[in-house]
């Protein structure tokens, strides 16, 4: 598995399965967190260091779709696999247009699912959970990790959420990313107050980058913000 450890994210609300799961998955090697609900399983998604998410369909406060799409708007390049009671052609195409890697119906041989977890590992590059770590923009380098924008030798540090509004807008360099979507996964609310927050961060950052003025950050009225340089 490219030599990478796994520590997958499992939303399981059967609590029974769940713990099953845990035992049969950490005594092959794989770290594993269960959470027992969407809610609880996006906050730990966001407060940890996973490289793998399993989720079942039906989970309180938010089901396995939307988690998913949080998710995979926060880091697109992590694996996720769908577990369900339910085998109707019409959520695994929605899984799928989701980014889903694979759809488990239950009940299933946990031997298969450890197959279908390796497969997927060896096939993907897991290595720093798919998150890209430095970005080059213009003359510019910005270190994710360490909240570093340097410019000739000089370093800005940036705060935690100047950091994760910058990463988002360079993921998706050249293209749209919606205001709702940054509202949702960084301040986790789309209401009037985070919305002119977010929009001070913006204003900051472009000034960040004045002294090279090849990058703009354009807002696109009611939809989102492009970067380009």
């Amino acid at each position: 598995m490219n030599g990478i450890k796994l520590n997958i994210l499992l939303a399981e609300d059967d609590l029974n399965l769940g713990f099953l799961l845990v035992e049969f998955l950490e005594s092959n090697g794989i770290q594993v967190k269960l959470c027992r609900d969407g809610e609880s399983a996006f906050n730990a998604f966001k407060n940890g260091n996973f490289n793998f998410c399993i989720f079942d369909l039906m989970l309180p406060k938010m089901d396995g779709f939307s988690l998913a799409k949080k998710v995979k708007a926060s880091n697109p390049k992590i694996p996720v696999i769908f577990l369900t009671a339910r085998s109707m052609k019409e959520d695994k195409m929605k899984g799928y247009n989701l980014g889903a890697d694979d759809y488990i119906t239950k009940p299933f041989d946990e031997d298969e699912l450890l197959c279908k977890i390796q497969a997927i590992a060896n096939r993907v590059d897991l290595g720093n959970n798919g998150i890209k770590k430095v970005y080059t923009i213009g003359k510019f380098s910005f270190d994710f990790e360490n909240q570093a924008l340097v410019f000739e030798n000089k370093v800005r540090r940036l705060t935690f959420r100047e950091a994760e509004v910058l990463k988002m807008l360079c993921d998706s360099k050249n293209n749209i990313v919606r205001r709702e979507q940054i509202l949702t996964i960084i301040w986790g609310e789309n209401d009037y107050f985070a919305g002119r927050s977010l929009d001070v961060f913006i204003s900051k950052l472009r000034k960040y980058f004045s002294d090279d003025p090849a990058i703009t950050i354009e807002n696109i009225p009611k939809i989102g913000f492009l970067l380009s340089d």
